[in-house]
């Protein structure tokens, strides 16, 4: 009789799926999970110089990029696995999904395994309306929404529950989308517009947000767009050569980032001179430096998503499913009795 060796506690990782994180997000309320998100955010945001800082790793193709996300404090390692392939929506495929794992590293043993196509949505959201609550107008009360893809009421939710945004104006170049964003929004208590044009979308809006998918529309919003005051939340540049901001918008605002070395290549300032100067967001976080100085400033925060955000919703799911029926374990490490049988295991295995 084979003695076939069973799975070590060490074996198994908490993984938490895209139906258990559903339920993690339906069992807290969409809102009260946006604001713990964002309270995580916001202080792995207060000691950013404890982590260990790179560019995501990209992989560019003629049908989109395919990257990792790395970063790591004292504790803990984390990393995700993200695509972006804009012509994914004709073909049946999400335009973005993702995948990510935090370990210790202490012992180098993942703690996490979670998806994060739902999470990223959650965490881009988050920040931005993080962001919004250091450099939005303090009256703010309407948001224009230029893009209505699967990001956008994402990010409606996140500014209802951190900024107090209930009022929307929507334009895409796809009534469709407009249409379901509306159809979504709406019956989550929104007050919302459907709009014919980009330009009647900011109309009266004091924060504007681009999520645009495609690099062949690399001008969604014009210099004559936007008015003294307003905030611009541009988060559907990620990558290079794909933008949505006219130039002339960037030369006349103050443009906040999360890490200007991934910034200058992916963000709307790829734009400018390498040099041109930038504020990064941790130091306003810290008050370090000013966010919104003047009710005329034009803020811009050029978002293109960093790993400390992933790592950030990583350590705030693995919390929240500790001790929960919201992951599931998974055997995923080899583990032997004795670690320096691995041959060993795999023959009993038989």
């Amino acid at each position: 009789m084979t003695d076939r060796p069973e799975p070590s506690a060490l074996a198994y990782v908490p993984f938490v799926s895209v139906d258990n994180m559903m339920r993690l997000v339906n069992a807290t309320g969409v809102e009260d999970f946006l604001r713990g998100l964002a309270g995580y955010i916001e202080a792995d945001f207060l000691r950013w110089p404890e982590f260990d800082k790179t560019p995501r790793v990209a992989s560019h193709s003629k049908d989109g990029v395919i990257e990792l996300m790395p970063t790591a404090d004292a504790e803990n390692y984390g990393f995700k696995y993200v695509n972006g392939h804009p012509a994914n929506m004709r073909q049946g495929y999400q335009t973005v999904t993702a995948f990510g794992v935090l370990s210790s590293v202490a012992n180098g043993y993942p703690i996490l395994l979670s998806e994060m196509t739902v999470l990223t949505a959650l965490r881009t959201a988050a920040t931005s309306a993080l962001v919004a609550k250091y450099l939005a107008p303090k009256d703010a009360q309407v948001m224009a929404m230029i893009g209505n893809g699967a990001q956008c009421e994402f990010q409606a939710m996140a500014f209802r529950a951190l900024c107090g945004i209930n009022r929307l104006r929507l334009y895409d170049i796809d009534p469709a989308a407009t249409e379901k964003a509306m159809r979504n929004l709406t019956a989550q208590g929104f007050e919302v517009v459907a709009c014919d044009s980009g330009m009647q979308a900011v109309e009266g809006a004091q924060i504007i947000t681009t999520c645009t998918a495609d690099k062949q529309y690399a001008t969604v919003l014009t210099d004559n767009m936007v008015g003294a005051g307003v905030h611009i939340n541009a988060i559907g540049g990620d990558c290079p050569g794909k933008t949505e901001l006219h130039r002339d918008i960037l030369t006349r605002a103050e443009i906040f980032v999360e890490y200007p070395p991934q910034t200058r290549v992916e963000g709307e300032i790829q734009q400018l001179d390498p040099d041109h100067a930038v504020t990064e967001l941790w130091q306003v976080m810290r008050g370090e430096v000013a966010g919104r100085s003047t009710p005329s400033q034009i803020t811009l925060f050029d978002s293109v998503g960093f790993a400390i955000e992933d790592f950030s919703a990583l350590r705030f799911v693995a919390d929240r499913v500790a001790g929960t029926g919201f992951s599931q374990p998974l055997d995923l490490l080899a583990d032997p009795d004795d670690p320096r049988d691995l041959f060993g295991m795999l023959g009993r295995a038989v």
